[in-house]
């Protein structure tokens, strides 16, 4: 599998910490909050998109509600290929940084 990209990574893994209230409006609350800016709702649902066609993650629809106007949302799942590749991404990350000496060591090394 090729390496995801930063943002898909962070929104992949939005998903996968979110669990089972991870719908549009919270991925995106939830990006920007540990990326630590604004984050628009248009950038996470195109990714959406793209991590739905790679199979990494899943979606459906919940029930309409009444604060919604009657709208469902669509909630999203992560895969067991999106776990997968959240934890090569985890890997290759650090052994990026493994061994600068400015860094701290990671927990248990």
């Amino acid at each position: 599998m090729d390496p995801l990209p930063e943002f898909q990574v962070t929104v992949l893994a939005a998903v996968a910490r979110l669990k089972s209230n991870a719908y549009g409006v919270s991925i995106t609350d939830e990006v920007s909050k540990r990326e630590g800016r604004e984050v628009s709702y248009g950038s996470v649902h195109v990714m959406l998109s793209r991590l739905r066609e790679g199979g990494l993650v899943t979606a459906k629809m919940g029930e309409p509600t009444a604060e919604r106007g009657g709208r469902r949302k669509r909630y999203y799942e992560i895969t067991g290929a999106g776990q997968r590749a959240l934890s090569e991404a985890w890997s290759r990350s650090n052994e990026m940084f493994a061994g600068l000496p400015w860094l701290p060591k990671p927990a248990g090394a």
